[in-house]
């Protein structure tokens, strides 16, 4: 008599130390494209339902709750949206970050694995925001070539993209976020010590010296060459979750990859993770049983001819199921 298969979800419920459904999967689609200047990466999300992320999810045991009204994320831009300081397109990156954070907040709530599908990475102070607000000893795993750690007054762009982290760990002065600002909602929700990177390769002089100021651990694409991928997560779990008993935020960004594995982005730098070890991250986080939500963003599927898109699509995808439990053998 044949035995009925144990699925990768079950595996994930049965491994998961915080999750009360591990084997139900929560996804928000967020299309937007906001916090940074290039069309198309609004379309991320519906390129990798198209490309059958959440038959996939299924396919793979798990149960798949849908947030609502993702049309809203492009019917919410504001008409008019001028700068505030160096910041782009405030009101529409800040409005757009809330409902994201009420979406993943609903999520965690339940007990689910929140995965969020961006849309440019400024949705992550909405996805922190959210998952934090359960989770109040989080940590953070930001797999990404940039750092997306300058303030409103730090950036040169003025791409809310490249800020995120800076709003939910409290780096902004007063003066940078006012009263009756679009950002007055977050609250500092991260603490410096649960954060980590691995891949870095494109950081800002200011952004350098945030970190360094706050002793904020970053593995650049020097640890991973000089070490190995695999002692790199070690050690990044060892510096945010030394007993592993700590719940884990992973934000990926599709650009920590190289542009020849991971090419429709809008801020490519060659010289990134290749397709192992962006997946052995992923692997080994879900491992670990800790994590509670995920987002993937930057996908960009204007940026490219259609192999590159589809490939990034496709890496994208598979990216999601890694950090839900899919292995190898």
């Amino acid at each position: 008599m044949s035995q009925a298969k144990v699925t990768d979800a079950q595996i994930m419920a049965d491994r998961s130390k915080f999750l009360k459904h591990g084997d139900i999967v929560g996804v928000t689609c967020v299309p937007f494209s906001g916090g940074q200047p290039k069309g198309g990466v609004d379309d991320g999300p519906i390129e990798m339902i198209r490309f059958g992320i959440l038959d996939q999810m299924q396919g793979m045991g798990y149960q798949v709750e849908l947030s609502e009204g993702m049309d809203k994320y492009r019917s919410m831009q504001p008409a008019s949206d001028p700068p505030i300081g160096n910041m782009k397109n405030p009101r529409y990156v800040g409005m757009a970050a809330r409902r994201v954070s009420e979406q993943v907040k609903a999520h965690c709530q339940q007990g689910r694995l929140a995965v969020t599908l961006g849309g440019d990475h400024s949705i992550a102070m909405g996805t922190l925001v959210g998952s934090s607000s359960v989770y109040d000893d989080m940590c953070v795993i930001w797999v990404d070539a940039h750092a997306d750690i300058n303030t409103p007054n730090s950036t040169d762009s003025g791409n809310l993209h490249g800020c995120p982290l800076s709003f939910v760990l409290g780096l902004c002065d007063k003066d940078e976020v006012p009263p009756n600002s679009p950002f007055e909602w977050i609250k500092p929700c991260i603490q410096s010590n649960h954060l980590v990177y691995i891949g870095l390769r494109d950081v800002d002089p200011a952004e350098k010296a945030i970190l360094r100021k706050h002793g904020i651990r970053a593995f650049s694409m020097h640890d991973v060459d000089k070490y190995g991928i695999g002692q790199v997560v070690e050690m990044a779990l060892d510096h945010v979750n030394p007993e592993r008993n700590r719940p884990i935020h992973m934000s990926f960004d599709v650009d920590a990859l190289d542009p020849s594995v991971a090419p429709a982005t809008g801020t490519p730098v060659r010289g990134g993770l290749t397709f192992r070890e962006g997946h052995y991250i992923c692997e080994a986080v879900a491992e670990t049983g800790c994590l509670v939500a995920l987002d993937l963003v930057e996908v960009n599927p204007l940026l490219g001819d259609p192999e590159s898109l589809r490939q990034t699509v496709a890496v994208g995808c598979s990216l999601v199921r890694s950090s839900l439990g899919e292995s190898l053998l």
